[in-house]
């Protein structure tokens, strides 16, 4: 690994996660192994391994891809198919890679692999320029709300370096991505292959004035992208005493999910409303003078409240939506049963789990042409669709632009326990449907 890291200030370091999308082959596998292999993030062992993996494939050069594509299947094929974590780290960040599929069957491991991360690489091969999984993708991340893309122009080695070809897809991306929510993109022409502008500058294409990939990574900044003005914390397990030693101690475990907690601030417990204030926060290495996202914690409070599972603790002045009925947007991940319009299904949210019901299908998303597509309820594996879902119990949600932790939800299969969809809150639906209802019954 790289010796140049400190390795008493690595669990203080910035944090990146960053995702790569693309069409199949256009060198996303690739482009991750030359990230690890010229930052010296590779330990000796997985690079003799892959050495000879190379050899038996009869490689003519060492195939830095086989370092994310790990799957027996994937390696056969020489194609990604599920999604790869790796991590990395240099002097100035750490970093979380989700390496995921080009394939349009993959979708659903693309919205996966996106749906944590603070920057994108799109990936586009320089000899075939913007095509439709380029704006699949594209559309994605901008639906994720990732607010950091960088648009990777690969295999420039094939395309003599030529600037004009470069110039030309950049041009053509952002015509399209003129009516996508992205504020930050970046472009960089590449060769994965040779190393060209991965870690250090090109000699080979001296006419591009920015940075090289890996220092716009360390250099992105994210601080401000994450919330930490709406304090929302899920309970995820109750501590009950359990012991004489441990008799008087009351705690509420989770994660946090945005937003900071002190010792002393008031809180609100949802659903009951009871108000309370925090007593003490602790994590595994003790007590703290504030949490927040994403730290696992246990929390006290100085009143005796009935909390459980499922519940969240949030700020009087400042609580999410309370509704049992949303408007998504959905991704359909089910290869056997597509989306049943007036469906039933269990709603995951947070570390609440509740049944509903699929109210309305809005509209599906042409993802090519960004058009909406009416009249068309038939949503199966790998579409995105506009839905309404009711819940049979509350929920407490923030719009997915606002919160993205509280924003989110996937759907679970009554029958299977399969996961089904994942789905961003657009907004909650305040009529009088949204009250409580003790006939509802689904």
């Amino acid at each position: 690994m790289n010796a140049e890291i400190d390795t008493t200030n690595y669990l203080n370091m910035d944090l990146l996660r960053f995702t790569t999308a693309g069409s199949v082959d256009d060198g996303k596998s690739t482009l991750i192994g030359r990230l690890l292999y010229d930052s010296k993030s590779i330990f000796e062992d997985n690079l003799e391994a892959i050495e000879k993996s190379s050899r038996e494939r009869g490689d003519e050069n060492v195939n830095l891809a086989l370092l994310t594509d790990g799957l027996r299947a994937e390696r056969e094929q020489g194609i990604t198919i599920d999604v790869a974590y790796r991590y990395f780290a240099t002097p100035k960040r750490k970093f979380i890679i989700a390496d995921t599929p080009g394939h349009i069957q993959y979708t659903r491991n693309m919205v996966t692999g996106a749906s944590t991360a603070d920057l994108a690489i799109i990936l586009i091969d320089a000899r075939k320029g913007v095509i439709e999984q380029t704006r699949r993708h594209s559309f994605i991340a901008s639906l994720l709300q990732i607010k950091h893309l960088v648009v990777c122009v690969n295999k420039m080695d094939l395309v003599e370096y030529k600037q004009e070809v470069f110039d030309q897809i950049v041009e053509d991306y952002q015509a399209f991505a003129s009516r996508l929510n992205i504020s930050d993109i970046k472009f960089i022409p590449i060769s994965a292959l040779h190393g060209d502008n991965v870690v250090d500058r090109s000699e080979k294409m001296d006419w591009f004035q920015g940075s090289p990939l890996l220092y716009t990574l360390e250099t992105t900044y994210i601080g401000s992208d994450h919330n930490h003005v709406d304090a929302r914390f899920p309970v995820q397990w109750v501590i009950r005493p359990h012991s004489d030693e441990h008799h008087d101690f009351r705690g509420f475990a989770g994660r946090v999910a945005s937003g900071v907690f002190k010792p002393g601030d008031e809180v609100v417990a949802l659903p009951s409303g009871i108000v309370s204030r925090i007593k003490s926060i602790h994590t595994l290495e003790g007590g703290v003078t504030e949490a927040y996202s994403p730290m696992s914690v246990a929390i006290t409070l100085e009143d005796e409240i009935d909390i459980s599972r499922g519940d969240i603790i949030a700020k009087p002045d400042n609580q999410p939506e309370n509704t049992r009925n949303v408007e998504i947007m959905l991704c359909w991940f089910d290869d056997k049963k597509k989306l049943q319009p007036r469906g039933k299904y269990i709603l995951r949210h947070n570390t609440r789990e509740t049944q509903c019901i699929v109210e309305e299908v809005r509209y599906k998303v042409d993802i090519n042409t960004l058009h909406k597509v009416e009249n068309d309820a038939d949503i199966g594996l790998n579409e995105i669709g506009r839905v309404v879902l009711r819940s049979q119990q509350s929920l407490f949600i923030d719009p997915y632009m606002k919160n993205r932790e509280t924003g989110s939800l996937i759907l679970i299969d009554e029958q299977t326990n399969n996961t089904v969809a994942a789905g961003i809150i657009l907004e909650p639906l305040h009529d009088n449907r949204a009250q409580p209802d003790p006939g509802f019954s689904i």
